[in-house]
Protein backbone atom coordinates (compact mmCIF):
# COMPACT_ATOMS: atom_id res chain seq x y z
CA UNK A 1 0.00 0.00 0.00
CA UNK A 2 2.67 2.40 1.06
CA UNK A 3 4.84 1.56 -2.15
CA UNK A 4 1.41 2.13 -4.93
CA UNK A 5 -0.97 4.01 -2.80
CA UNK A 6 1.10 7.20 -2.41
CA UNK A 7 1.83 7.71 -6.48
CA UNK A 8 -2.25 6.48 -7.16
CA UNK A 9 -3.05 9.54 -4.57
CA UNK A 10 -0.54 11.71 -6.19
CA UNK A 11 -1.80 11.08 -9.87
CA UNK A 12 -5.67 11.36 -9.11
CA UNK A 13 -4.91 14.76 -7.26
CA UNK A 14 -2.72 15.97 -10.20
CA UNK A 15 -5.42 14.87 -12.63
CA UNK A 16 -8.15 16.71 -10.21
CA UNK A 17 -6.04 20.12 -10.24
CA UNK A 18 -5.86 19.75 -13.81
CA UNK A 19 -9.42 19.20 -14.46
CA UNK A 20 -10.44 22.24 -12.17
CA UNK A 21 -8.39 24.93 -13.75
CA UNK A 22 -9.50 23.53 -17.30
CA UNK A 23 -12.87 24.94 -16.16
CA UNK A 24 -12.37 27.88 -14.09
CA UNK A 25 -10.09 29.53 -16.99
CA UNK A 26 -12.23 32.01 -18.25
CA UNK A 27 -13.58 32.01 -21.30
CA UNK A 28 -12.78 35.44 -23.94
CA UNK A 29 -15.84 35.50 -25.80
CA UNK A 30 -16.28 38.71 -28.30
CA UNK A 31 -19.44 40.52 -27.66
CA UNK A 32 -21.25 43.09 -29.54
CA UNK A 33 -21.76 46.62 -27.80
CA UNK A 34 -25.40 46.89 -26.99
CA UNK A 35 -25.26 50.03 -29.07
CA UNK A 36 -23.17 50.97 -31.80
CA UNK A 37 -20.65 53.94 -30.75
CA UNK A 38 -21.27 57.80 -32.59
CA UNK A 39 -19.69 58.01 -35.61
CA UNK A 40 -18.40 61.33 -37.66
CA UNK A 41 -21.43 63.50 -39.39
CA UNK A 42 -19.36 65.45 -41.25
CA UNK A 43 -16.21 65.13 -43.36
CA UNK A 44 -14.33 67.63 -41.14
CA UNK A 45 -16.07 67.81 -37.51
CA UNK A 46 -15.59 68.39 -34.07
CA UNK A 47 -16.93 65.64 -31.43
CA UNK A 48 -18.19 67.47 -27.83
CA UNK A 49 -20.41 66.50 -25.23
CA UNK A 50 -23.57 67.95 -24.36
CA UNK A 51 -26.00 68.33 -21.59
CA UNK A 52 -29.64 69.35 -22.49
CA UNK A 53 -31.02 72.15 -20.43
CA UNK A 54 -33.94 74.74 -20.44
CA UNK A 55 -33.74 77.83 -23.10
CA UNK A 56 -33.68 79.95 -20.09
CA UNK A 57 -31.16 78.07 -18.52
CA UNK A 58 -31.75 75.72 -15.39
CA UNK A 59 -33.08 77.85 -12.78
CA UNK A 60 -32.24 76.88 -8.95
CA UNK A 61 -35.32 78.20 -6.70
CA UNK A 62 -33.35 79.07 -3.26
CA UNK A 63 -34.94 81.41 -0.61
CA UNK A 64 -34.02 85.00 1.03
CA UNK A 65 -34.15 83.89 4.48
CA UNK A 66 -33.99 80.23 6.18
CA UNK A 67 -38.03 79.01 7.57
CA UNK A 68 -39.54 76.13 7.75
CA UNK A 69 -41.49 75.09 4.82
CA UNK A 70 -45.31 75.07 5.24
CA UNK A 71 -46.75 74.07 2.31
CA UNK A 72 -45.79 73.15 -1.26
CA UNK A 73 -47.61 73.87 -3.89
CA UNK A 74 -46.55 72.36 -7.31
CA UNK A 75 -44.42 69.22 -8.14
CA UNK A 76 -41.71 67.61 -10.89
CA UNK A 77 -43.68 68.12 -14.08
CA UNK A 78 -46.27 70.79 -13.11
CA UNK A 79 -46.03 74.00 -16.01
CA UNK A 80 -46.01 77.49 -13.67
CA UNK A 81 -46.43 80.82 -14.83
CA UNK A 82 -44.26 83.57 -14.17
CA UNK A 83 -44.93 84.74 -10.56
CA UNK A 84 -47.29 81.61 -9.32
CA UNK A 85 -46.46 80.28 -5.69
CA UNK A 86 -43.98 77.52 -5.49
CA UNK A 87 -44.04 77.21 -1.88
CA UNK A 88 -44.47 78.80 1.36
CA UNK A 89 -42.65 79.19 5.02
CA UNK A 90 -43.78 79.55 8.18
CA UNK A 91 -45.12 83.29 8.61
CA UNK A 92 -47.04 83.38 12.68
CA UNK A 93 -44.00 85.73 14.14
CA UNK A 94 -44.25 88.51 10.86
CA UNK A 95 -48.51 88.18 11.24
CA UNK A 96 -48.35 88.89 14.55
CA UNK A 97 -46.08 91.69 14.20
CA UNK A 98 -47.80 93.29 11.80
CA UNK A 99 -50.99 93.50 13.43
CA UNK A 100 -48.48 95.25 16.26
CA UNK A 101 -47.31 97.80 13.45
CA UNK A 102 -50.76 98.30 12.36
CA UNK A 103 -51.58 98.87 15.75
CA UNK A 104 -49.04 101.64 16.29
CA UNK A 105 -50.07 103.31 13.00
CA UNK A 106 -53.97 103.58 14.12
CA UNK A 107 -52.40 105.36 17.12
CA UNK A 108 -50.03 107.61 15.68
CA UNK A 109 -53.02 108.24 12.95
CA UNK A 110 -55.34 109.12 15.72
CA UNK A 111 -52.64 111.45 17.40
CA UNK A 112 -52.21 113.58 14.01
CA UNK A 113 -56.36 113.60 13.48
CA UNK A 114 -56.21 115.15 17.02
CA UNK A 115 -53.96 117.56 16.57
CA UNK A 116 -55.30 118.76 12.49
CA UNK A 117 -59.05 118.83 13.92
CA UNK A 118 -58.25 120.72 17.07
CA UNK A 119 -59.61 122.56 18.91
CA UNK A 120 -62.95 120.63 19.46
CA UNK A 121 -65.89 123.29 18.84
CA UNK A 122 -67.17 122.45 22.64
CA UNK A 123 -63.96 123.30 24.01
CA UNK A 124 -64.94 126.80 23.17
CA UNK A 125 -67.45 127.90 25.55
CA UNK A 126 -65.75 126.79 28.56
CA UNK A 127 -62.43 128.91 27.62
CA UNK A 128 -64.60 131.75 27.22
CA UNK A 129 -66.22 131.61 30.26
CA UNK A 130 -62.85 131.33 32.35
CA UNK A 131 -62.43 134.66 30.57
CA UNK A 132 -65.74 136.48 31.83
CA UNK A 133 -64.75 134.80 35.10
CA UNK A 134 -61.39 136.47 35.31
CA UNK A 135 -63.20 139.86 33.87
CA UNK A 136 -65.28 140.16 36.89
CA UNK A 137 -62.89 139.30 39.25
CA UNK A 138 -60.68 141.82 38.04
CA UNK A 139 -63.75 144.65 37.91
CA UNK A 140 -64.12 143.15 41.77
CA UNK A 141 -60.80 144.13 42.82
CA UNK A 142 -61.03 146.79 41.07
CA UNK A 143 -63.76 148.10 42.92
CA UNK A 144 -62.15 147.11 46.12
CA UNK A 145 -59.34 149.39 45.61
CA UNK A 146 -61.68 152.34 44.67
CA UNK A 147 -63.36 151.85 47.42
CA UNK A 148 -60.52 151.87 49.98
CA UNK A 149 -58.69 154.76 48.01
CA UNK A 150 -61.68 156.72 48.50
CA UNK A 151 -61.44 157.03 52.55
CA UNK A 152 -60.63 160.67 52.63
CA UNK A 153 -59.08 159.87 56.58
CA UNK A 154 -56.60 157.87 55.56
CA UNK A 155 -55.98 157.34 59.16
CA UNK A 156 -59.29 154.75 59.15
CA UNK A 157 -57.25 152.53 56.97
CA UNK A 158 -54.13 150.75 57.00
CA UNK A 159 -51.46 150.98 54.87
CA UNK A 160 -51.41 146.99 54.53
CA UNK A 161 -54.98 146.94 53.34
CA UNK A 162 -53.96 149.57 50.90
CA UNK A 163 -50.99 147.31 49.68
CA UNK A 164 -53.29 144.24 49.62
CA UNK A 165 -56.16 145.75 47.53
CA UNK A 166 -53.26 146.99 44.95
CA UNK A 167 -51.91 143.66 45.05
CA UNK A 168 -55.00 142.00 44.47
CA UNK A 169 -55.88 143.90 41.30
CA UNK A 170 -52.60 143.02 39.59
CA UNK A 171 -53.19 139.50 40.33
CA UNK A 172 -57.08 139.36 38.98
CA UNK A 173 -55.41 141.33 35.96
CA UNK A 174 -52.58 138.71 35.47
CA UNK A 175 -55.29 136.02 35.78
CA UNK A 176 -57.33 137.75 33.29
CA UNK A 177 -54.93 137.95 30.79
CA UNK A 178 -53.66 134.47 31.28
CA UNK A 179 -57.52 133.16 30.59
CA UNK A 180 -57.19 135.45 27.64
CA UNK A 181 -53.96 133.98 26.53
CA UNK A 182 -55.43 130.66 27.20
CA UNK A 183 -58.31 131.29 24.55
CA UNK A 184 -56.16 132.71 21.80
CA UNK A 185 -53.98 129.95 22.13
CA UNK A 186 -57.02 127.55 21.95
CA UNK A 187 -58.39 128.75 18.89
CA UNK A 188 -55.45 128.87 17.25
CA UNK A 189 -55.09 124.97 17.31
CA UNK A 190 -52.10 122.81 17.18
CA UNK A 191 -48.87 123.97 16.68
CA UNK A 192 -47.43 123.52 13.31
CA UNK A 193 -43.82 121.58 14.60
CA UNK A 194 -46.36 119.33 16.36
CA UNK A 195 -48.50 118.73 13.46
CA UNK A 196 -44.96 117.79 11.19
CA UNK A 197 -43.82 115.52 14.28
CA UNK A 198 -47.32 113.78 14.38
CA UNK A 199 -47.09 113.32 10.46
CA UNK A 200 -43.62 112.03 10.55
CA UNK A 201 -44.37 109.37 13.25
CA UNK A 202 -47.33 108.37 11.02
CA UNK A 203 -45.12 108.26 8.19
CA UNK A 204 -42.07 105.90 9.95
CA UNK A 205 -45.52 103.74 11.23
CA UNK A 206 -46.22 102.74 7.78
CA UNK A 207 -42.81 102.23 6.98
CA UNK A 208 -42.74 99.92 9.52
CA UNK A 209 -45.51 98.08 8.48
CA UNK A 210 -44.24 98.09 4.59
CA UNK A 211 -41.13 96.72 5.68
CA UNK A 212 -43.08 93.54 7.65
CA UNK A 213 -45.46 93.44 4.27
CA UNK A 214 -41.97 92.73 2.64
CA UNK A 215 -41.00 89.95 4.88
CA UNK A 216 -44.04 88.50 4.63
CA UNK A 217 -43.74 88.88 0.90
CA UNK A 218 -40.45 86.93 1.10
CA UNK A 219 -41.82 83.83 2.79
CA UNK A 220 -44.09 82.74 -0.40
CA UNK A 221 -41.13 81.50 -3.24
CA UNK A 222 -42.76 82.59 -6.95
CA UNK A 223 -41.74 81.45 -10.17
CA UNK A 224 -39.19 83.90 -12.05
CA UNK A 225 -40.37 83.06 -15.04
CA UNK A 226 -43.02 81.11 -16.54
CA UNK A 227 -41.83 77.18 -16.93
CA UNK A 228 -41.52 73.69 -16.05
CA UNK A 229 -40.48 72.30 -12.93
CA UNK A 230 -37.73 70.04 -13.48
CA UNK A 231 -37.73 68.99 -9.79
CA UNK A 232 -39.01 69.25 -6.37
CA UNK A 233 -36.75 68.63 -3.53
CA UNK A 234 -38.47 70.53 -0.92
CA UNK A 235 -41.60 69.09 1.40
CA UNK A 236 -43.86 70.49 3.88
CA UNK A 237 -42.17 70.42 7.69
CA UNK A 238 -38.55 70.68 6.72
CA UNK A 239 -36.27 73.51 6.93
CA UNK A 240 -35.32 75.62 3.92
CA UNK A 241 -31.69 77.16 4.30
CA UNK A 242 -31.02 80.32 2.16
CA UNK A 243 -27.98 81.05 0.09
CA UNK A 244 -26.49 79.01 -2.64
CA UNK A 245 -27.17 75.00 -1.96
CA UNK A 246 -25.84 72.12 -3.62
CA UNK A 247 -29.00 70.64 -4.43
CA UNK A 248 -31.78 73.35 -5.20
CA UNK A 249 -34.65 73.08 -3.55
CA UNK A 250 -36.94 73.43 -6.75
CA UNK A 251 -35.04 73.19 -10.44
CA UNK A 252 -37.65 74.68 -13.31
CA UNK A 253 -36.58 76.58 -16.39
CA UNK A 254 -38.73 77.67 -19.85
CA UNK A 255 -38.89 73.73 -21.37
CA UNK A 256 -41.01 74.99 -24.59
CA UNK A 257 -37.61 75.34 -26.15
CA UNK A 258 -34.31 73.25 -25.15
CA UNK A 259 -30.84 73.76 -26.18
CA UNK A 260 -27.73 71.83 -26.09
CA UNK A 261 -24.98 72.83 -24.03
CA UNK A 262 -21.72 71.43 -26.10
CA UNK A 263 -18.22 71.52 -24.18
CA UNK A 264 -16.07 71.69 -27.15
CA UNK A 265 -11.99 71.04 -25.77
CA UNK A 266 -9.86 74.54 -25.73
CA UNK A 267 -7.45 72.92 -28.26
CA UNK A 268 -10.45 72.23 -30.94
CA UNK A 269 -12.22 75.93 -29.89
CA UNK A 270 -10.13 77.22 -33.14
CA UNK A 271 -12.14 75.09 -35.39
CA UNK A 272 -15.74 75.97 -34.41
CA UNK A 273 -17.09 79.10 -35.60
CA UNK A 274 -20.32 81.21 -35.31
CA UNK A 275 -23.09 79.69 -37.41
CA UNK A 276 -21.60 76.40 -37.64
CA UNK A 277 -24.22 73.83 -38.38
CA UNK A 278 -24.43 70.59 -35.62
CA UNK A 279 -26.16 67.35 -35.08
CA UNK A 280 -26.47 65.70 -32.26
CA UNK A 281 -27.47 62.09 -30.57
CA UNK A 282 -28.32 61.01 -27.97
CA UNK A 283 -26.31 58.32 -25.45
CA UNK A 284 -27.12 54.87 -26.25
CA UNK A 285 -29.07 55.75 -29.52
CA UNK A 286 -26.81 56.26 -32.44
CA UNK A 287 -29.91 55.55 -35.15
CA UNK A 288 -30.86 58.68 -34.88
CA UNK A 289 -29.53 62.28 -34.83
CA UNK A 290 -31.20 65.87 -34.32
CA UNK A 291 -30.30 68.71 -36.14
CA UNK A 292 -29.22 71.81 -33.78
CA UNK A 293 -28.94 75.15 -34.93
CA UNK A 294 -26.16 77.71 -33.08
CA UNK A 295 -27.49 79.88 -30.74
CA UNK A 296 -24.36 81.65 -29.19
CA UNK A 297 -21.11 81.10 -27.35
CA UNK A 298 -20.28 81.66 -23.83
CA UNK A 299 -17.59 83.60 -23.83
CA UNK A 300 -15.78 82.48 -21.05
CA UNK A 301 -13.68 79.18 -21.21
CA UNK A 302 -14.27 77.71 -17.90
CA UNK A 303 -12.86 74.21 -16.57
CA UNK A 304 -14.54 70.93 -17.55
CA UNK A 305 -15.79 68.46 -15.33
CA UNK A 306 -17.36 65.48 -15.76
CA UNK A 307 -21.20 65.76 -16.50
CA UNK A 308 -22.11 64.37 -12.41
CA UNK A 309 -23.28 67.52 -11.34
CA UNK A 310 -20.77 67.14 -8.16
CA UNK A 311 -18.70 70.41 -8.05
CA UNK A 312 -15.50 68.26 -6.59
CA UNK A 313 -14.68 66.46 -9.48
CA UNK A 314 -11.27 66.50 -10.80
CA UNK A 315 -10.55 69.10 -13.78
CA UNK A 316 -9.18 67.45 -17.09
CA UNK A 317 -8.99 70.52 -19.06
CA UNK A 318 -10.62 73.25 -20.18
CA UNK A 319 -13.29 73.84 -22.50
CA UNK A 320 -15.53 76.76 -24.47
CA UNK A 321 -19.51 76.31 -24.09
CA UNK A 322 -21.65 76.00 -27.24
CA UNK A 323 -25.09 76.93 -26.80
CA UNK A 324 -27.27 74.62 -29.74
CA UNK A 325 -31.19 75.18 -30.31
CA UNK A 326 -32.46 71.60 -30.28
CA UNK A 327 -35.08 70.26 -32.65
CA UNK A 328 -39.11 71.43 -31.79
CA UNK A 329 -40.34 68.27 -29.48
CA UNK A 330 -37.01 65.99 -29.54
CA UNK A 331 -38.18 63.11 -27.42
CA UNK A 332 -35.35 64.47 -24.45
CA UNK A 333 -35.53 65.42 -21.39
CA UNK A 334 -33.50 68.21 -19.85
CA UNK A 335 -30.21 67.06 -18.05
CA UNK A 336 -29.54 63.91 -20.40
CA UNK A 337 -26.14 63.60 -21.89
CA UNK A 338 -26.00 64.04 -26.04
CA UNK A 339 -22.94 63.67 -28.39
CA UNK A 340 -23.29 66.12 -30.20
CA UNK A 341 -20.84 66.73 -34.12
CA UNK A 342 -20.20 70.12 -34.79
CA UNK A 343 -19.20 70.59 -38.90
CA UNK A 344 -15.41 72.71 -38.36
CA UNK A 345 -15.29 72.54 -42.61
CA UNK A 346 -14.23 76.26 -42.92
CA UNK A 347 -13.42 76.55 -39.66
CA UNK A 348 -11.82 79.85 -38.82
CA UNK A 349 -13.11 80.49 -35.24
CA UNK A 350 -15.43 82.93 -33.85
Amino acid sequence: MIKYGLPVVAALILVFAIFSIAKTRPVHATVAPPSPPPGAAFSQDVGAVGLVEASSENIGISVPVPGLVTQVYVKAGDRVAKGQKLFSMDDRDLRAELALRRSSLALAQGTLDKLLHSPRPEEIPPAEALVNEAGQLYQDAEIQLKLIESVRDKRAIRDEDLLRRRIAVKTAGARLEEAKDKLTLLKAGAWQPDIEIARAQVVEAQSRIERVEADLARTVVAAPIAGEILQCKVRAGEYAPAGPLAQPLILMGATDQLNVRADVDEQDAWRVKAGSAALASVRGETSHRYRLRFVRFEPYVIPKKNLTGDSTERVDTRVLQVIFALEKNAPVYAGQQMDVFIDARNAGGR
